[in-house]
C-alpha cells in the first residue's frame, strides 16, 4: 500500500472533491471520523490527516509515500527529502509582511517581527539586508503591532479584511500560496510505476476541478 498525508482544515476540504474525481478518495469521510488511518477506492491507497506541519515531516521520513499540503509549510519546512512536482492551485492565498501602513523604518534599525512563520521571515528579510528579533506566535497575529509587540507581522493574507479591520495593511509579498503535492525521493523510484499513474490521475482532475469550481 502507498500511504498519502493530508493537511487538515481549508486544504483538506478543497482537495477531498479532487481526490474524488481521480478516483482516490476515502471510503469515508477523515473529517467525521476519530480514525487514523482510512482507506480509499484506489486498492493500492491509503491516507491519513495530519497537521500542516507534520506533512512534510512524515512525507521525508518515508511515514507516507506522498502529501499534500501548503506551499507555505514547505517553505518554512525547507524542503529536505521530498518533491515537489504538483502545482493544485487549490487554497490559494498570500504570504506577506503585514503592520501599520504608516510605519516607516529608520535605516539600519533593527525590527521586531511576530509570525509562526520563523525561518520564511529570517530569510526574506536576511536577504535584504534587514536585521530582524522574531517574535514567535501561534495566533491572533494581527494584535502584535497594536499592543507594541512587534513592528510588522508575517502571515497568511487571504481578503486582507481581517487586516484592515485593525488598521492594518498588507504590505511585501513573499510567497503566492497554494496547495502542492509532495513526494518522497526513495518513494518516487522505488513505486513509480504505481506512483505515477496517481499522479497523473489528480493532474487530469484538475481541469475538471475548475470547471466544477473547486477551490478559490
Amino acid at each position: 500500500m502507498l500511504t498519502l498525508a493530508l493537511n487538515k482544515g481549508r486544504i483538506l476540504d478543497e482537495v477531498l472533491p479532487l481526490l474524488a474525481q481521480a478516483g482516490l478518495d476515502p471510503l469515508e469521510d477523515p473529517r467525521r471520523s476519530r480514525k487514523l488511518i482510512f482507506e480509499t477506492r484506489h486498492p493500492e491507497l491509503r491516507l491519513f490527516v495530519v497537521r500542516s506541519g507534520d506533512v512534510p515531516t512524515c512525507v521525508a521520513h518515508g511515514a507516507a509515500d506522498w502529501g499534500i499540503t501548503g506551499k507555505d509549510t514547505l517553505l518554512e519546512d525547507g524542503g529536505q527529502g521530498y518533491y515537489e512536482p504538483l502545482d493544485l492551485g487549490l487554497s490559494r492565498c498570500r504570504l506577506m509582511t503585514a503592520g501599520d501602513p504608516t510605519f516607516v523604518p529608520v535605516p539600519g534599525q533593527r525590527l521586531r517581527v511576530a509570525t509562526k512563520f520563523v525561518k520564511v521571515a529570517q530569510r526574506y528579510f536576511n536577504d535584504r539586508g534587514v536585521q530582524i528579533d522574531v517574535i514567535p506566535l501561534g495566533g491572533a497575529m494581527e494584535l502584535a503591532p497594536l499592543i507594541g509587540l512587534a513592528d510588522l507581522i508575517v502571515d497568511i493574507v487571504d481578503t486582507g479584511n481581517t487586516l484592515r479591520a485593525n488598521g492594518l495593511a498588507p504590505l511585501e509579498l513573499i510567497e503566492h500560496v497554494s496547495a502542492r503535492v509532495i513526494v518522497n525521493k526513495a518513494s518516487m523510484k522505488q513505486h513509480q510505476t504505481r506512483l505515477g499513474p496517481m499522479l497523473a490521475a489528480l493532474e487530469a482532475a484538475l481541469p475538471e476541478a475548475a470547471e466544477q469550481g473547486v477551490g478559490p
